[in-house]
Parts: structure tokens; C-alpha cells; sequence
């Protein structure tokens, strides 16, 4: 059995529940025995009071104030009301309704690269910037197009990363996700609920390797002057697990094999279109786990049995026969609350 190098997961990822009070500066800590200064942020309004709200990214690359939104193509928008900083044990939101709408309640998925501290990568044809934490399998990446079919990108990991995220910032584009879960010459949306595409422009149809990622002629991933992002993922033994299964189609549902009980997971459909669906722990503290939220709507958080799963303390098996989940060949990733075994060989308490 292999053993975790990260006893407390906590280090590199946390969920943060907080209600907005409508103030121009309102300060949201994360707690716990584990502090945490986010470098890659995730915010979403949680009420139905709210009605809707959009999937906001921030990162400690472009900056506290700038911010992406999951659920559609945009382009980068500049917002000193949002996110206002990133603090040493959480972050500062403003008065903007997205983020802190006075007694509606938000969800925030915080990551850990490497402390907003970035250099730049000539491991590719396009010199990049790198932001990377090589213990976790998480960097935050930054360049400008060529328009070259073929291209490469550094990511700074020293590992293969078996997703990569890529978003135009300057011009609509949708969200290209490259994962090696899929055949090669296929793309998956993240703003949008389709299955997979078997498109080659935005990848080349070329997985990623230990040092690169490679960028077709694609406007969304390869503009010549294009500015783009990219959040790139490897999987580490006992806190990250990036994989496929395929449903059964029956209330007893499949087990899913993680190797550590879920803190944060994201599911979604290949084969049929899917929304992406994201559980936690810190919403749904037990079992069976049916709140959710989707990536690519702005729809506020819900609750449905359709949707429902255990979090176990090795893995995560779904609770229903439906399609979004449990009927068909979907992939997921997953963020660890406590390793299943320590890097010590000491199995966890079990949820």
C-alpha cells in the first residue's frame, strides 16, 4: 500500500462557509489547527435568497481583484469589491453582491501553490509564468498566445498533470479542460454541460508531460497576443486523486476508490451532457451527501436525492441510479480531508 506525503491535507485545501454582510471589507478566516493564504480561490453563493450567483476564481497570480467566472466564457473582470486581498489565514471580500450580498450564505474552496511567489518557465516554446507547489501537484500558470499549432507551455510541476485548465483573459472564450482521463484528441467545457468534444485545435490532441503542456492554434487556448491562465493539476498519493468510473445505474451505487475521505469533489458525465456537480464536506457534514452546486451554473446551491452520496473515509460511493452521476462514464476529482493512511502507514479514524 502506498502511503501519503501529506498527513494533513488541511495545508493545501479548505473549505470556508461564511455569511456576507454587505460591508466594503469583510474579513473571512479559515480556522482549525492549519492556517491557510489561498492562491487559488474559489467563491459561490450558496442562498436561494440569492437566487443566483456565478462561480468567481481568484488567483494570487493575476491578483486579489481580478476574477473568472466558471459558469460562462467571459473575459477577466477587474473588481476592487470582490476578493480585496488574500490574508495569511484566509481572504478579504468587498461590498460586491457576488461575494458578500448582506445575510446570503457563500461557499469558498481556498488552494495553496506557492504563496503568490511566481518565476518565470522557458520549459516550452512560450515562456511562461509559474506559480507551483510541487508537494501538492498544484500550479497556477500565466502566458500570451502565438497563434503556433503545437506550442508548448512550461507548468513548473516535475510531474505528468492529469488536468489542466486553460482560460482566455482578455476575450470570450470557453473553458478548456485537457485531462489525460480522456482520449487524447478530446476536450472537455467546464462553462458548459456537454460531453466530450473530439476537437484537436484547442491541444493538439497532445497530453501533457512532466514539463509541458501543449496549446494548439485555438483562440481559447492559443491567440496570437491572446493572455491566458492555467491551473494544472497532478495527483499526489492521499490528498488528490484525479479519475473515471463508470456507473451502475442502481441506488447502491459504485464505490469510487480514493484512497482518503473527500473534503471536495466535482463529478462529471463524458459520454452525455453533464453538469459538473460539486459536494464537500464542510456543506454536507454526513452522510448521505446531496447538496450540491454546478461549475457551469449560476444556480444557487440545492438539495436532491438524484445527487446523493456517501463520503467514506477511503473513497466516495453514490446513493442514486441517476444520469448525472451513476448512469454512464463520468470523471472526477477529488481533494482529501484526512488520508485513508498516513505517510506513516497508521490508518485514519474513518468517517
Amino acid at each position: 500500500m502506498a502511503y501519503t506525503t501529506i498527513d494533513d491535507p488541511s495545508v493545501y485545501f479548505q473549505t470556508a462557509l461564511y455569511t456576507g454582510d454587505g460591508a466594503s471589507s469583510n474579513a473571512i478566516t479559515n480556522g482549525g489547527n492549519s492556517d491557510l493564504q489561498p492562491d487559488w480561490l474559489w467563491i459561490k453563493n450558496r442562498s436561494s435568497s440569492g437566487g443566483t450567483g456565478p462561480n468567481i476564481i481568484f488567483d494570487s497570480t493575476r491578483g486579489p481583484t481580478k476574477d473568472l467566472h466558471t459558469n460562462n466564457n467571459e473575459a477577466e473582470h477587474t473588481n476592487s469589491n470582490t476578493c480585496k486581498s488574500f490574508n495569511t489565514d484566509g481572504f478579504t471580500v468587498g461590498d460586491s453582491g457576488a461575494v458578500n450580498n448582506n445575510t446570503d450564505t457563500f461557499v469558498a474552496w481556498q488552494w495553496k501553490a506557492n504563496g503568490g511567489t511566481t518565476s518565470s518557465n522557458s520549459d516550452g516554446s512560450i515562456t511562461s509564468t509559474v506559480q507551483a507547489n510541487t508537494t501538492s501537484g498544484f500550479s497556477v500558470v500565466t502566458y500570451t498566445g502565438n497563434g503556433s499549432n503545437g506550442a508548448t507551455v512550461g507548468h513548473g510541476l516535475g510531474f505528468q498533470p492529469q488536468m489542466v485548465w486553460v482560460k482566455r483573459r482578455e476575450g470570450t472564450a470557453n473553458w478548456c479542460i485537457k485531462t489525460t482521463l480522456i482520449d487524447d484528441g478530446d476536450v472537455l467545457f467546464l462553462d458548459i454541460d456537454s460531453a466530450k468534444s473530439d476537437t484537436s485545435t484547442p491541444f493538439n490532441d497532445t497530453d501533457p508531460n512532466t514539463t509541458t503542456f501543449t496549446i494548439g492554434d485555438n483562440q481559447a487556448t492559443n491567440a496570437n497576443g491572446g493572455t491566458y491562465v492555467a491551473y494544472c493539476f497532478a495527483e499526489k498519493q492521499g490528498y488528490s486523486k484525479f479519475g473515471s468510473y463508470t456507473g451502475n445505474a442502481d441506488n447502491d451505487g459504485t464505490f469510487v476508490y480514493t484512497g482518503f475521505s473527500p473534503a471536495w469533489l466535482m463529478i462529471k458525465g463524458t459520454d452525455s451532457a453533464q453538469q459538473w456537480n460539486i459536494h464537500d464536506s464542510k456543506r454536507r457534514e454526513y452522510n448521505s451527501n446531496t447538496k450540491y452546486v454546478f461549475a457551469n451554473l449560476s444556480n444557487a446551491e440545492a438539495t436532491s436525492s438524484n445527487l446523493a452520496m456517501d463520503f467514506l473515509s477511503n473513497g466516495f460511493k453514490l446513493r442514486s441510479s441517476d444520469d448525472a452521476q451513476n448512469n454512464g462514464t463520468y470523471i472526477y476529482m477529488a481533494f482529501a480531508e484526512s488520508p485513508f493512511v498516513s505517510s506513516k502507514g497508521v490508518p485514519t479514524t474513518a468517517r
